[in-house]
């Protein structure tokens, strides 16, 4: 199944309402692109279309969640959380109240929409607000349960959605999420690569064709940006020796950084980055964007296979 993860967002919330009255969904007059358009349907009384405000969305989400409501307030994740920052940090982050944020649209594959949407300093910016969960979920099951994981979370959780429609790869029947705890997706002892977000099932494809290299590495899965799994880290440190982080994100204040701040505390092992380097992007197609960027099945394969040299 092949599936954006801002629709698996949309329809995840539909399902919970079933179940959970308190939850309301706002939006900053983007609800066909973030689809929150999907609650808008079958829950329109539940439903509020802020304008293009996001700052007083965030405003208004913190009143709702004051008043025993459980809001969730989506735009593109540039808007979300740059325009919106002060009010997430000082009405949000501050009272630590129960608000979902989700940004949509997030990283490069964003394409043609070009450098001012393609948000790649979201999960940077979330990470720096204190008590704040960062989510990045990789694919439709897992975003399906972790939506599900914000809801039952009391406090600010942010959640990161992708515009970009990619394929399922975790098994519905046995996947289990956990808030704060990594997944391990294949076993290795040569390297330790660590990816979150879409890019996860990029770097699956990369992992497995170094196999047939005779490179055997450790792929583990990140959704849980913050807080990050530390335990998953130092035990890869400590039996690989060496780790590669794969982000569609900036290199700076992301999860490469998350991971160096493990490592370079509890066991210092060398660590690569790859994500977006201190650029921004441009417009084109979204997976022209992941090669010519090196985030692509391929262009991971071969950076790693030069890392390891």
């Amino acid at each position: 199944m092949k599936i954006a993860t801002r629709e698996s967002f949309g329809r995840a919330l539909c399902e919970l309402a079933k179940t959970h009255p308190d939850i309301v969904v706002l939006d900053a007059d983007l609800a066909a692109a973030t689809k929150t358009d999907i609650f808008k349907k079958e829950y329109p009384d539940r439903f509020f279309d802020c304008g293009i405000s996001e700052a007083n969305m965030i405003g208004v989400s913190a009143g709702l969640a004051a008043c025993g409501k459980v809001p969730f307030a989506a735009s593109f994740a540039m808007f979300a959380t740059g325009r919106a920052y002060e009010q997430i940090r000082n009405s949000v982050g501050y009272p630590h109240l129960n608000v979902k944020i989700a940004g949509s649209h997030a990283g490069i594959s964003v394409g043609e929409d070009g450098a001012t949407h393609q948000c790649c300093e979201d999960l940077a910016l979330m990470r720096t607000i204190p008590g704040m969960v960062v989510l990045n979920p990789a694919d439709h099951y897992e975003m399906t349960e972790a939506v599900k994981a914000a809801y039952e979370y009391d406090g600010p959780v942010y959640i990161r959605l992708g515009r970009l429609a990619i394929d399922t790869f975790n098994d519905p029947d046995t996947y289990k999420f956990e808030l704060g705890k990594g997944i391990t997706l294949k076993e290795g002892n040569d390297v330790t690569v660590i990816a979150t977000g879409l890019i996860v099932n990029e770097a699956l494809k990369a992992v497995r064709a170094l196999e047939e290299k005779g490179i055997n590495a450790r792929l583990i899965n990140i959704h849980t940006i913050k807080p990050i799994d530390k335990d998953i880290i130092i035990k890869a440190a400590q039996e690989t020796g060496r780790i590669i982080t794969v982000e569609e994100h900036s290199i700076i204040g992301g999860l490469g950084e998350a991971v160096c701040s493990v490592t370079s505390e509890y066991c210092p092992v060398t660590v690569k980055r790859i994500g977006i380097d201190d650029i921004y992007g441009h417009s084109g197609p979204a997976l022209g964007l992941w090669a010519e960027f090196g985030l692509d099945a391929e262009g991971l394969e071969k950076r790693i296979v030069e890392l390891m040299k």
